[in-house]
């Protein structure tokens, strides 16, 4: 029987949710006795999409069996879903549903679906850590992902629907990497507004993001500012065991949310759905859960 092969399209691996698909795809691999070829967009649509493009177009016996991926833009490459799916290729996307799903599933001969991180239940999750962590209301400077992203949209209408009123939310925009938070910090900073706002958490949509802010707090010239800064509570998502759960057990972060990496699962969907000759679900959706426990949280500050 012919050894199965899956192509990995990720963003980059300046971002520790990035790493942790890839190692989630290279042991899923392993355990499943496929060859996997990961590739890294860079952060850019158009080399995404050439990448993946030259992988479809190349002789039948060098083309993978699925493309697993994560797209860089607002849209899911359609064309190059069409392309892949004329091809025989499967055609798994990670944290996006797009709307050409259904089309492409009603004549595709390979297995075509999404899996994603429910977003707007992790943006509630983290409007409920607002809600422990400041009981008597505040206001929260708050790092949202870039305004493409989807993902990001959904956190944020989440976190807006579960916070309370009295929690205000001053919004900066970052492009889901440390250094392009510390960059988006600083130049709150120099604002005028900034030095008059009466922060009392710093939080961000995931853990790169909350470190980036940090560091930006870290290099403030005033010691009274820079202990200010760093005193207050600082939150984010994604909880890699290495990154987000060690940060916060070395109190770098006061809270983070749990998000499970989605390439094993599309994988296992894949190899399942090649081995029966099946068209998996359309949209299957993972759980993520606050790290400490929003109790725990309560329980810290009462």
């Amino acid at each position: 029987m012919k050894k199965l092969r899956f192509l990995i399209s990720l963003h980059s691996y300046e971002n520790d949710f990035q790493v942790a698909q890839a190692q989630c795809a290279k042991d899923t691999a392993g355990k499943l006795g496929i060859d996997v070829e990961i590739v890294i967009a860079e952060d850019d649509a158009v080399n995404q999409s050439t990448q993946l493009l030259k992988a479809i177009q190349s002789p039948k016996e060098m083309r993978p069996d699925a493309i697993v991926l994560e797209p860089v833009g607002g849209t899911a490459l359609p064309q190059v879903a069409r392309a892949a799916s004329a091809a025989g290729i499967g055609w798994a996307v990670l944290n996006r549903r797009p709307e050409y799903l259904a089309e492409l599933r009603a004549q595709a001969k390979a297995p075509v679906f999404a899996v994603s991180s429910d977003h707007d239940d992790i943006g509630r999750i983290q409007g409920r850590q607002f809600a422990a962590l400041l009981p008597s209301g505040g206001s929260v400077l708050y790092i949202e992902g870039p305004s493409r992203s989807s993902s990001a949209g959904k956190r944020t209408a989440g976190m807006l629907e579960t916070k309370p009123a009295n929690i205000r939310v001053s919004t900066l925009r970052a492009s889901w990497t440390e250094d392009s938070a510390t960059r988006a910090v600083l130049s709150w900073l120099k604002l005028a507004t900034s030095q008059s706002a009466a922060i009392n958490l710093v939080a961000a949509q995931d853990d790169a993001m909350a470190m980036g802010a940090r560091k930006a707090f870290e290099g403030l010239a005033s010691d009274t500012e820079r202990a200010r800064w760093l005193s207050l509570p600082f939150t984010g998502c994604d909880g890699q065991p290495a990154t987000g759960q060690s940060w916060v057990r070395e109190k770098l972060l006061t809270a983070t949310i749990y998000i499970s990496p989605l390439t094993g699962t599309a994988m296992e969907i894949l190899a399942a759905a090649r081995q029966n000759g099946t068209q998996p679900p359309e949209y299957s959706l993972t759980k993520s859960t606050s790290i400490p426990a929003i109790d725990a949280l309560i329980s810290r500050k009462s």
